[in-house]
């Protein structure tokens, strides 16, 4: 079943751009994304044809189960200009070990190690 849905995404990634216009707009978004991975479909198909069920099961178990130490959290607070004294009060709070406070968000994207890997659109994530 797992090798149907991996061989399923492989021949997905491994479509030729439609047009002009796709593959056009894939090498802009390289670049203006400033990740210049011109070669990204090759690498994630070749990431893809190593990856074994017992690896995606493991990295499930350690990283996206319910209780597991490694899972991780996301908290995104947004404050209003009306609401500047609660971020002060928010922003000296001391932050839990365990916990990275962004300030730069485009920096933080761009740090991340599968940066640009994920698109989406109108409803559809394309990996």
């Amino acid at each position: 079943m797992m090798q149907s849905n991996v061989n399923a995404l492989i021949d997905m990634k491994l479509e030729k751009h439609k047009n002009l216009r796709e593959e056009s707009g894939f090498y802009w978004k390289e670049i203006s994304d400033g990740t210049l991975k011109f070669d990204r479909r090759e690498c994630e198909v070749a990431a893809l044809k190593q990856l074994t069920q017992k690896e995606l099961i493991d990295f499930f178990d350690e990283y996206i189960k319910v209780g597991v130490p490694q899972k991780k959290g996301l908290s995104v607070r947004v404050y209003g200009s009306a609401h500047s004294s609660e971020y002060k009060t928010d922003n000296g709070e001391t932050a839990d070990s365990n916990s990275t406070h962004i300030e730069d968000i485009f920096s933080f994207r761009k740090s991340r190690p599968l940066y640009g890997s994920f698109r989406g659109g109108s409803g559809h994530m394309k990996l």
